[in-house]
């Protein structure tokens, strides 16, 4: 009876502690945004806009694809709330649906950029002979101008949500990389780095428990701006009609269908670039945020 009493008790006992720490992580975090207002308002955005991506069907008010040929070019109205594009579908539908291919290019692009680049990066950085060969094919990529070879890759694969990503990522993944090898190269020098040489640690193990977690920070940051860089691009891409498939919503497609009409039926152009910045513009706070508060020697500085 007694052992029952005391593992009755052990349990409420770590049900408290579990409930202690969660209310401390909780008032940590809103310290956080209390001392960083961009990062609060950025992470705002961006949490809005994933809501407004994954409630697409229930926030839309109309097929986003479904053809209206007797309301075409209408104004902003009850039953329509951002008005009509030139074939007559429902802008606020398209608009909610294209933040779906949006933030799914910008995650997508993201996480293959940030995988690549530290693997290369980190090979570059501590292997002196992968150096030599990696840096040179990196800096021969970074030589070409960003879009123009987005727009060369996507026309040589196709156009299509696949090739977009790869075409990005390849764009993006040589600047991860440079920032990769510099902090690679910086780390390595480091004494505790040399202590666990000089014990026998192998390369491997001095890779994932002294390098990369040194690497978390930057990377951190470096992810939002590739992130906010990707949506921004794809939708220049699809602007100009070399990215995703137009039958696709999306906010470029939605802008480059409007091109033409923008004198005439402003709304159709206007709704998704405001939804385009402002997503991008959530995306880069909360990277500046993220780097005034990981980065040691910008705390505490106004």
């Amino acid at each position: 009876m007694a052992f029952e009493e005391q593992r009755v008790d052990t349990g409420a006992i770590d049900q408290r502690s579990f409930r202690e720490r969660n209310r401390e992580r909780l008032i940590a975090f809103q310290r956080l945004m209390r001392a960083n207002p961009n990062m609060a308002i950025g992470l705002g955005i961006l949490a809005l806009a994933v809501l407004m991506a994954g409630f697409a069907p229930l926030i839309a008010t109309h097929d986003p694809q479904a053809l209206d040929s007797y309301n075409k070019l209408q104004a902003p109205s009850s039953e329509a709330y951002f008005g009509t594009d030139r074939h007559g579908r429902d802008v606020f539908s398209q608009t909610i649906f294209g933040s779906r291919l949006s933030l799914a290019i910008g995650a997508s692009v993201t996480i293959a950029t940030i995988l690549c680049g530290v693997v290369i990066g980190i090979s570059a950085g501590y292997y002196k002979l992968a150096d030599n060969i990696v840096m040179r094919f990196m800096d021969g990529l970074m030589a070409f101008p960003s879009f123009l070879l987005a727009i060369a890759l996507v026309a040589l694969l196709g156009a299509s949500f696949q090739n977009v990503v790869i075409a990005l990522s390849v764009v993006e993944t040589p600047r991860v990389v440079r920032i990769v090898r510099g902090a690679v190269l910086s780390l390595k020098e480091r004494q505790y780095v040399e202590g666990a040489l000089a014990v026998g640690a192998r390369p491997l193990r001095i890779l994932a428990t002294h390098i990369f977690p040194n690497l978390v920070a930057p990377l951190t940051v470096q992810a939002t701006y590739v992130f906010a860089l990707a949506i921004l691009v794809e939708a220049g891409l699809s602007f100009l009609g070399v990215g995703v498939p137009p039958y696709i919503p999306s906010w470029g497609n939605m802008m480059g269908d409007a091109k033409l009409f923008m004198q005439l039926a402003v709304w159709t152009i206007f709704f998704p670039g405001l939804f385009l910045s402002l997503t991008v513009l959530g995306a880069n706070l909360l990277g500046d945020g993220l780097r005034d508060t990981l980065d040691p020697r910008l705390r505490g500085t106004g």
